[in-house]
């Protein structure tokens, strides 16, 4: 990973940034949360990535990503994460900078890696900006029980409790993963407004754990799926892994919607809330919203026989072929048939960077 990524210039992070995003769209996402490492070339990068975004049509929210230092105990990074590494006050110089992108499907966030990635002063200081400018602050927590140890041995305190004791945590902070919680974690996290972002799948090929979601949507807490390392790309396989985990865990069924029967509906609605609220846009269908809509191919297999009341328990856990026919992200078709309108051009360019870097 790092060896690719000290090679990566900015027209091939376009074309591989371009590729993963008409996926995402084939698959239903209509947003993605992008975090954002490469800062030594100023906002280059950036600019690849939004003009990804613009060429493919996901909304996007880029969340640039502050990296001081590869872990508690250390003062820098590693040398293979020297193209990831900048000061704090030079990662707000660029914050500013890239505000500059922000309009009706760009959206510009703030985040730091992990607590073990930035010191408690550079934290403090980014998550005053966030505070300051209304917007997304994201940050990877409690992954690993590893991460859980190092942050006890350096702070007396686990990652999740440390934070929350050490900055103002509300509705516009997004924890990404937070495995591995106790109970006054679980109680203090779901009062504080913020969304935790699942990546399921990422987690499961990582061998991170699973998330205690019964426990933490009981307390009223807020989830959204992402798909992080990208193992797979489709939010419905994640929300598949995140059912089934939760009942192999349990040994029970429907466990994610508590007492309801329709825990795809159910778990589909959560996600989609949360993951607006992690992206800092609006959700839901009223005069004046985003047009972000998908439409679903009731003819074929995947949703014969099934109406209003189960169609979407059936999207969740069909696993097959996916009845996606339309997208439509900010009032314009960006699927048709299933197929991205620029999918064979986009992956033309993909396959060339790929051979080229191979």
């Amino acid at each position: 990973m790092y060896a690719l990524a000290a090679r990566l210039s900015a027209e091939q992070l376009r074309a591989i940034a371009t590729q993963l995003y008409v996926e995402m769209l084939e698959s239903g996402y209509t947003s993605v949360a992008e975090f954002h490492y490469f800062h030594d070339d100023g906002t280059a990068m950036a600019e690849a990535l939004i003009d990804a975004a613009t060429a493919s049509g996901i909304r996007l929210t880029l969340v640039p990503v502050l990296y001081e230092r590869s872990g508690f105990d250390a003062s820098s990074v590693l040398d293979e994460q020297r193209r990831f590494a900048t000061t704090a006050d030079r990662f707000l110089e660029l914050h500013s900078e890239l505000q500059a992108y922000a309009s009706e499907s760009i959206t510009v966030g703030i985040g730091v890696h992990s607590l073990r990635a930035v010191s408690e002063n550079s934290l403090r200081q980014v998550a005053d900006r966030a505070m300051r400018c209304g917007c997304p602050m994201h940050i990877h927590i409690a992954e690993q029980q590893g991460e859980i140890e190092q942050c006890v041995a350096a702070t007396g305190v686990r990652p999740v409790e440390w934070l929350l004791d050490t900055v103002d945590v509300d509705q516009n902070w997004c924890l990404v993963h937070a495995t591995h919680l106790i109970d006054i974690e679980i109680e203090a996290l779901a009062v504080s407004g913020a969304v935790v972002c699942l990546c399921p799948s990422t987690e499961a090929n990582l061998g991170d754990g699973l998330f205690p979601l019964t426990a933490f949507r009981d307390a009223g807490g807020r989830i959204a799926i992402g798909s992080d390392s990208h193992v797979t790309v489709d939010p419905f396989e994640e929300l598949r892994w995140l059912e089934y985990g939760q009942r192999l865990i349990t040994l029970q069924r429907n466990v994610g919607s508590g007492d309801h029967d329709q825990v795809g509906a159910d778990l589909l609605t959560a996600a989609i809330d949360g993951g607006a609220q992690a992206c800092g846009i609006e959700s839901g269908l009223r005069v004046g919203a985003p047009a972000d809509l998908i439409e679903l191919d009731s003819s074929g297999p995947a949703l014969a026989g099934h109406d209003h009341a189960t169609r979407l328990d059936a999207l969740v856990f069909f696993g097959s072929r996916s009845p996606i026919k339309r997208v439509m992200v900010c009032g314009e078709w960006r699927v048709e048939s299933g197929r991205h309108v620029h999918r064979d051009a986009t992956a033309t360019r993909f396959l060339e960077v790929v051979r080229a870097m191979s």
